[in-house]
């Protein structure tokens, strides 16, 4: 059974296969219609999406669904708006509004986002996550699901200040930059502190730290700003008792040891990090996700889809937390037959 599978994994008792999740799979309408012969689109009502999506997680056996509930609107009374290019099904999420709201670099240096966003109700983020859980366990009730922060702190300054005014405010002043960070880790821990009240027992983290180049400020920034708050977020969860697992983006081979340090009990990675360094240094310890290039889906031989997903086997298949995914995601832009083929390969590979 995929629940019980994920379960096991994320527990660390080795199940009888690799369990496996996607991103944005069930979404690839071409690609789920195929698996599950149904006709859904980028413009069927939500309640026939989700009906199709469910039908093809369990058609590809989902063992665990990334799910994250505090989103970029909880800062929409001040926020950069970085436009977005076309990645959904149809290109609706296409969106060309580029507005910021600093003009300088000094604005960001003042920002206090207690003033701008202010203090939330704790019970009642609380009881959100509860029912985001419970609307999780509907959508895919054959996995695990959990709820969590995608505004964790890197990625919450880059939503409020935008990638420019965030880079030329560290420049200025990085240690200033930092009491900026500080600032809004303390407001953000509001919602970990309601997160760990809340009656779910797993919790997505997700903290864009990195770009695929690696880091974006200097090591010690990150060690002086990034980790140490993480390390307070997270202590709620951790002394509730949830099992926390950790997104980035990009390439975050030379902080695993520090994200290690926070306390997470996993690791959700993009392919250019390093996934073999993770599984020598915590693949008894800890939950990894991960990693299978995405690129080779998209323009890849069977020849290259197959060797990249033994690539990720012959690393994660002794780890009992190991679960495969293809990462970043499978976007709609994949061909079917591409993603068709390495799920065979993925259910040859998986067995133990």
């Amino acid at each position: 059974m995929s629940l019980s599978d994920g379960m096991a994994a994320l527990h660390l008792e080795m199940p009888g296969r690799v369990p496996r999740t996607e991103y944005s799979a069930h979404r690839h309408w071409g690609l789920v219609n195929r698996v599950t012969g149904r006709s859904a689109g980028p413009h069927s009502t939500p309640a026939e999406q989700d009906a199709a999506s469910t039908a093809f997680m369990r058609a590809w056996n989902y063992d665990f669904f990334w799910n994250i509930l505090t989103y970029t609107d909880a800062l929409e009374k001040c926020r950069t708006k970085m436009g977005h290019a076309v990645f959904e099904d149809g290109g609706t999420d296409y969106d060309a509004e580029v507005v910021c709201p600093f003009a300088e670099p000094e604005d960001v240096l003042a920002f206090d986002p207690w003033e701008v966003y202010g203090a939330i109700d704790k019970r009642a983020a609380a009881r959100a996550y509860e029912e985001n859980y419970r609307q999780m366990q509907v959508l895919c009730p054959d996995a695990v699901n959990m709820t969590g922060i995608y505004i964790t702190l890197v990625s919450g300054l880059v939503e409020i200040f935008g990638w420019e005014m965030l880079l030329m405010a560290c420049g200025v002043d990085a240690a200033a930059f930092g009491e900026v960070a500080n600032r809004y880790a303390s407001w953000i821990g509001q919602y970990f502190e309601a997160l760990a009240e809340s009656n779910v027992p797993v919790v997505m983290v997700h903290d864009d730290i990195v770009w695929t180049e690696g880091a974006i400020f200097h090591p010690d920034w990150y060690r002086r700003y990034v980790f140490p708050n993480h390390k307070k977020l997270f202590a709620p969860l951790i002394e509730s008792g949830k099992r926390i697992l950790y997104t980035s983006d990009g390439t975050f081979t030379e902080f695993i040891d520090d994200i290690a340090g926070t306390g997470v009990h996993g690791f959700v990675m993009e392919p250019t990090t390093d996934m073999r360094q993770i599984a020598e240094r915590y693949g008894r310890t800890h939950v990894f996700i991960g990693n299978a290039d995405t690129r080779v889906l998209l323009t890849g031989s069977k020849e290259d889809i197959r060797a990249e997903v033994k690539r990720c086997m012959d690393i994660g298949k002794d780890c009992p937390g190991f679960f495969m995914a293809v990462g970043n995601h499978i976007p709609a832009n994949t061909p079917v037959e591409n993603a068709l083929y390495y799920n065979e390969c993925y259910e040859e590979l998986s067995r133990r």
